[in-house]
């Protein structure tokens, strides 16, 4: 079986060559070859979030352009898996983004119907967020901290754990009973 070689160790070898190359440097030819030889890689994960492949080849272009800041201050020793990380967290980012983004179109003939009864939405959603207000100050304090980090202000868990000093586990467990407590009181006051 001489046919058979083990080359992952080769590939890990060239890959810390090349980035060491781009560090020193700041040479992007380096970070190019080494970029290429996983692109396919890249493109295949990013079309298995986006189901597009438009969408999945400006990812990757994308991922190239954090790898060319990113890769300087990170210290990496398997670069293939460090970049299919990189490249799982900008796809599920991007996710997260387009789905907070929803347009909706409405036709001139909707808005002019004299038939349309406009129906008092601010009046609820501002009770509604009034009551999260207040059910948000219930939670305990590092629930508190957590849930607004996370869903508020949209940090990732290892943020959430940089701001408040809260271990990792610690900042999920506080995220997942927050987010509990929280619907818990918003469904026993919205019942009122």
């Amino acid at each position: 079986m001489r046919f058979i070689k083990n080359t992952a160790g080769n590939n890990q070898q060239d890959d810390a060559k090349l980035i060491a190359e781009y560090k020193n440097t700041g040479d992007l030819d380096a970070l190019g070859t080494l970029y290429n030889k996983y692109m396919h890689l890249v493109f295949g994960v990013c079309l298995n979030y986006f189901k597009d492949e438009e969408q999945s080849k400006d990812a990757v272009m994308q991922i190239f352009e954090e790898l060319v800041t990113k890769l300087k201050v990170h210290e990496v020793q398997n670069f293939k898996s460090w970049l299919h990380v990189l490249t799982r967290n900008h796809c599920l980012m991007a996710l997260r983004k387009s789905a907070k983004q929803n347009n909706v179109s409405i036709d001139d003939t909707f808005v002019e119907n004299s038939e349309f009864v406009h129906l008092d939405i601010d009046n609820t959603k501002e009770t509604q967020l009034t009551i999260m207000e207040k059910c948000m100050e219930t939670l305990p304090e590092e629930q508190r901290k957590s849930v607004d980090l996370f869903y508020l202000q949209e940090k990732c868990y290892k943020e959430v754990a940089d701001i408040t000093g809260y271990d990792m586990l610690k900042v999920k467990s506080y995220i997942q009973n927050g987010k509990r407590n929280l619907k818990i009181c918003i469904e026993k006051n919205s019942g009122e």
